[in-house]
């Protein structure tokens, strides 16, 4: 059974020519005409099967966060369309989805609420993702007074205790000192083995190795290569 697939997907944005005076951006405006446009994605057509493990790769720029990103519906195609079965947890950009002014609890409530899970399954998990966040008290504090570590593993306490069906992980396993890296990569490889589908993007090979079977390069917003994790990232690698 397909978990996600995109079907002729492609994803643009106006190109800004940097810092302007407002005389400069009325000038623009006034002359008209069509804007440059950069195609972040060009007709991606991929299927990803319920319990595979995709990794992502591709240099910066490539698409791949943007790829993620809409997956989770934070953003949508120009053109194409995009069907994802399954409840996402997403580790994003830092602090994705979380609001600054809200305390921890506030927002594990809301992220739960987010993903569709009731009032009293969110407060039955509750005491684990406190405890698996390891910040204390902070719980209670808002969110603006957390450190970018503290954010982080909020983030991923979240994410991996509200049962996921879909993890899609983005180069935050750095995070946090030895300990909680060890905790937080023995929480995915439990996920992994318990049949939960993974899109991974991470320039740790050895860790995609782990994680996923399969590897997508993207290059300039195309699918260079489609295979075995192995093979895409030595091919990869090789035109680095």
């Amino acid at each position: 059974m397909t978990a996600i697939e995109f079907t002729g997907v492609s994803k643009s944005f106006y190109r800004h020519s940097g810092r302007q005076l407002l005389r400069d951006h009325l000038k623009v405006a006034a002359r008209g005409g069509p804007k440059e446009r950069f195609y972040a994605l060009k007709d991606l057509n991929f299927a990803i099967a319920r319990g595979e493990g995709v990794a992502i790769v591709g240099s910066n720029g490539a698409g791949k966060s943007t790829m993620l990103a809409m997956m989770t519906g934070l953003a949508q195609p120009d053109a194409g369309s995009i069907r994802v079965c399954g409840r996402i947890g997403a580790l994003l950009q830092l602090g994705a989805g979380f609001h600054p002014d809200l305390t921890g609890i506030e927002n594990v409530r809301l992220n739960a609420a987010m993903l569709g899970l009731t009032r009293r399954r969110t407060e039955e998990l509750f005491e684990t993702i406190v405890d698996f966040a390891g910040i204390g008290d902070f719980i209670a504090e808002p969110l603006r007074t957390y450190s970018s570590g503290m954010q982080m593993r909020l983030a991923f306490a979240v994410a991996v205790n509200l049962d996921p069906e879909i993890l899609l992980v983005d180069e935050v396993l750095s995070v946090g000192d030895h300990e909680f890296q060890a905790k937080c990569a023995q929480s995915i490889m439990a996920l992994k083995a318990s049949g939960k589908t993974m899109i991974c993007v991470s320039h740790a090979s050895s860790m995609l190795e782990r994680l996923c079977e399969r590897a997508l390069w993207l290059d300039h917003g195309t699918v260079m290569m489609d295979g075995a994790v192995r093979e895409v990232v030595t091919a990869y690698e090789g035109r680095r």
